[in-house]
């Protein structure tokens, strides 16, 4: 009778799933490991976090996001990526005491770059951290976490807490809507005084637990991404070429090994009011006037005749969550964007508004004609390329253009939930030293105050030229 019942009972549940990655994702699981795409949010904290708090809070997180808390596997038989989604969180932070945070800095801090602050430092070395380097090159290709979490005492009333993410399972949208959700526990918990233990159980509202989404690619619209194959191939060509047409910034070391560093371009209310309120007279974005002042700024740097002209290729990456089929909510976890490649012709003395324009119409006009889904496969090949053959690019620089920005800013306001939990400042970017822009801008306006981290390649590029790079173009848009 035993066995009987033996061999009807259930199997037990796996205790795992996995998802197959898809093309976009692909692409991105072989940029990481090159230097492009490892995601770093970084809060400055005056009150001491609680660990026990901030885990429990990441591990709801977590369980409500599963991608998030997926391994990353290579399976070298066929060349491919995918996610293992385990049932549970096991996410453990790692903290470093004064002792150990004063060490890393002392390593990283430069006698020429006094005036930069420890938290900058922290967040350069967390962006250079690469925990996806030897995922598909390791004997054993071990599974690999998508989110790491540290905590660092940067002194008796100073404290970064970062979050390192494998950009192919968390895009800025969804890094942003994760450390809202985060900031709102963490204040919940602490306000109420209250953690997990048995007894009582402080819960926030954090909807309904989210699916494990597919690639963007399931999603595109029927129709959009179409291409004749004829089509395919002149684009193809066409972005080969003008890739070995476009002007860069002038590489200053091409040969040592890079990472990223960040400078920041900060305006104050009054001129950020004014650029906005120029774009909405205009009917552009704010990416069109950044755009436009990197562009000038990058051919006043090489001291050209100004009647020379050069050729400069922004890209444009845009949030395409609420133009898939179907809809997918705003703080839905995963890689949900696309990119828009577009060629300027610049020369001297070029107007910041016109060269706005200009820029912001030949983006809209190839996103209106559906650019970002149809060329969606053509630039993640030749960006696969080009991590492979880094020949391909000038000097080998791996650079696909000058600048990179997002179609949207973020928008962020203080509130009582960042005065609860000490929050002074935070900064959320992505790493560029692999393949990508020569200068990548992460802008927010907070407090109505435009607040950019531009990330680029060293010793590609040096904090000095791009001091002086960010110094112009806050120039070009304060003095239009």
């Amino acid at each position: 009778m035993a066995e009987e019942e033996s061999s009807t009972t259930a199997a037990p549940p796996c205790e795992f799933e996995t998802r197959p990655a898809g093309n976009t994702e692909h692409s991105w699981c072989k940029a990481v490991p090159s230097g492009t795409g490892i995601t770093v949010l970084a809060l400055l904290l005056s009150k001491s976090p609680d660990i026990s708090v901030l885990q429990n809070a990441l591990h709801k997180l977590q369980n409500s996001n599963p991608i998030l808390k997926s391994k990353l596997h290579y399976e070298p038989t066929t060349n491919s990526y995918s996610y293992i989604i385990p049932s549970t969180s096991h996410l453990q932070i790692q903290p470093f005491d004064l002792s150990s945070t004063a060490q890393i800095l002392q390593q990283l801090k430069n006698p020429n770059h006094t005036s930069i602050s420890d938290f900058h430092l922290i967040l350069e070395h967390e962006i250079n951290n690469n925990s996806w380097a030897n995922v598909a090159t390791s004997s054993d290709h071990s599974d690999s976490d998508v989110l790491f979490v540290s905590i660092y005492r940067l002194s008796d009333e100073k404290w970064a807490v970062t979050l390192r993410i494998h950009t192919s399972t968390c895009d800025r949208a969804a890094a942003l809507a994760l450390l809202r959700k985060l900031l709102e526990l963490m204040s919940s918990k602490k306000g109420k005084g209250m953690n997990e233990n048995e007894g009582g159980r402080a819960e926030l509202e954090l909807g309904e637990k989210m699916e494990v989404g597919l690639g963007i690619e399931e999603y595109i619209p029927a129709g959009k991404a179409n291409k004749p194959f004829w089509a395919r191939g002149i684009d193809m060509v066409g972005y080969g070429l003008n890739a070995l047409r476009f002007a860069n910034l002038n590489f200053i070391d091409s040969e040592s090994t890079r990472g990223s560093q960040v400078v920041k371009l900060q305006l104050n209310k009054e001129d950020t009011d004014r650029i906005l309120d120029g774009c909405k007279t205009r009917g552009i974005k704010l990416c069109g006037v950044l755009a436009a002042a990197g562009l000038i700024a990058a051919h006043s740097s090489k001291d050209l005749p100004e009647d020379q002209w050069e050729k400069y290729a922004v890209v444009t990456l845009i949030n395409c969550r609420s133009i898939l089929d179907p809809v997918l909510s705003p703080d839905f976890p995963g890689f949900y964007h696309s990119a828009i490649l577009n060629m300027h012709d610049v020369k001297g003395g070029e107007d910041l508004w016109e060269l706005a324009m200009r820029s912001y119409t030949s983006f809209i006009n190839a996103k209106n004609n559906n650019k970002h889904f149809s060329d969606m496969g053509d630039l993640n090949f030749l960006m696969c390329k080009a991590i492979d053959n880094p020949g391909l690019t000038p000097a080998s620089s791996l650079r696909s253009s000058l600048i990179s920005v997002f179609e949207d800013p973020v928008i962020d306001n203080s509130s009582t939930v960042h005065q609860e939990i000490g929050l002074e400042d935070f900064i959320g970017c992505a790493s560029v030293h692999g393949v990508g822009p020569s200068i990548a801008i992460f802008d927010t306006i907070r407090d109505g105050q435009l607040d950019c981290a531009c990330v680029y390649p060293f010793p590609l590029h040096t904090r000095e030229q791009m001091q002086e790079f960010i110094g112009e173009m806050k120039r070009i848009l304060v003095d239009w």
